[in-house]
């Protein structure tokens, strides 16, 4: 049974309730729904609630390079899941794009005939080789997670905060300092650190080892997918929801007899709950100008989120053509029309602008709700 999240009037988290009860809840005016940055519906309580207690409630992050799962579980509700593209190509792309910019501006300025004391040079105005910065295509990567936790955390009452690490093994048999084996280097590792001192304001932290990870998974009859990409729960949610019920169950030792061992202890119930994708909108930053000149040696501008029609790139509308109905998000604009784009960003099409009614100012996010998760009951 799908919970929905629920606030105190102050806004404080409470537990989940079942859908049945908050439609009362809204019928009666007792409470009054919402929606989070995820596109998450909650309800918030506009009378004092007769109970405030609340129950241990974890959330589990398995990192990636590419993709990243999120789990929220309490001991007898598995109460959200997310697939997270990560956005490392296409801050990567950018920041090589932005180098190149760079030097043909610096190379289009320096007039290389003249001495080279005589030359436009730009003096440094401070030491930009600073040390222990993180890139930014894995820092891009590690924000998108963190805004992610960020949100749950004001909707679900959640208490601790489990995230698989990842460490590389060290070659013994190797002469070099350091070598790695296996795969080796993983751009996973980076950032660990800083965000895990980011989760540590959230909640307490504790951190997993991707076997820990794979041994509750088996124990939990959970399956899990080989294509990393699929926008399924199976891809990488499912691991969010493991580590998530590493608060629950313990591989503890017993004894008993001649019998020795270890063994899952604890009660945890993996039930159907709300899973959605969730990605940043690929628009472009603004630049100063296109990389290649038109005719006549001008540059047009390029890129940012301004319109001319009052609706910014990345807000979702809705838009009529011939009698249809199309839903998505803004992506671009001419003179008279407006660009409409679905989810993986693929243009619906170009609507006159009087026909396009915004229904939500854009977040920063874009998500996609697919079919809820399900897992199997374990005690």
């Amino acid at each position: 049974m799908l919970r929905v999240p629920v606030l105190s009037p102050d806004g404080t988290p409470l537990m989940p309730t079942k859908a049945s009860r908050v439609r009362r809840w809204i019928s009666d005016g007792k409470a009054v729904g919402k929606f989070n940055d995820l596109g998450q519906f909650y309800v918030q309580l506009l009378v004092k609630s007769s109970d405030t207690k609340t129950q241990s409630v974890s959330v589990g992050i398995d990192p990636g390079k590419h993709f990243s799962g999120i789990g929220v579980q309490s001991s007898k509700y598995t109460l959200f899941t997310a697939h997270l593209e990560l956005p490392f190509k296409k801050v990567r792309e950018r920041m090589n794009n932005r180098r190149m910019m760079r030097r043909g501006r610096r190379g289009r300025r320096i007039n290389r005939k003249l001495p080279f004391h005589l030359r436009a040079h730009r003096q440094k105005l401070f030491s930009n080789r600073k040390q222990g910065k993180l890139p930014p295509s894995i820092k891009a990567n590690r924000q998108l997670e963190l805004r992610v936790i960020q949100q749950l955390c004001k909707v679900f009452p959640i208490t601790d905060i489990y995230f698989e690490y990842v460490k590389a093994d060290v070659d013994l048999t190797s002469g070099r300092k350091g070598a790695k084996s296996g795969k080796g280097f993983s751009a996973v590792m980076v950032g660990q650190k800083w965000m895990l001192k980011q989760l540590e304001k959230l909640g307490n932290v504790h951190t997993i080892y991707g076997w820990q990870t794979s041994n509750l998974r088996k124990h939990l009859r959970l399956d899990k997918s080989k294509n990393k990409s699929k926008q399924t729960a199976s891809s990488h949610a499912v691991d969010g929801v493991t580590l998530a019920c590493y608060q629950f169950l313990e591989y503890k030792a017993h004894c008993s007899g001649n019998n020795h061992g270890h063994i899952w202890q604890g009660n945890v119930t993996i039930t159907a709950c709300q899973f959605m994708v969730i990605k940043r909108p690929p628009i472009s930053r603004r630049q100063l100008h296109l990389m290649l000149p038109i005719k006549g040696g001008k540059r047009r501008k390029y890129g940012g989120t301004v319109t001319r029609h009052n609706i910014r790139k990345g807000d979702f509308v809705k838009a009529i053509k011939a009698g249809k109905v199309f839903y998505g998000w803004c992506s671009g604009d001419t003179a008279k029309q407006v660009s409409v784009s679905n989810f993986d960003w693929k243009r619906l099409g170009q609507f006159t602008a009087s026909k396009v009614v915004l229904l939500q100012r854009s977040t920063g996010l874009i998500c996609k709700q697919e079919a809820d998760f399900v897992g199997a009951t374990v005690c």
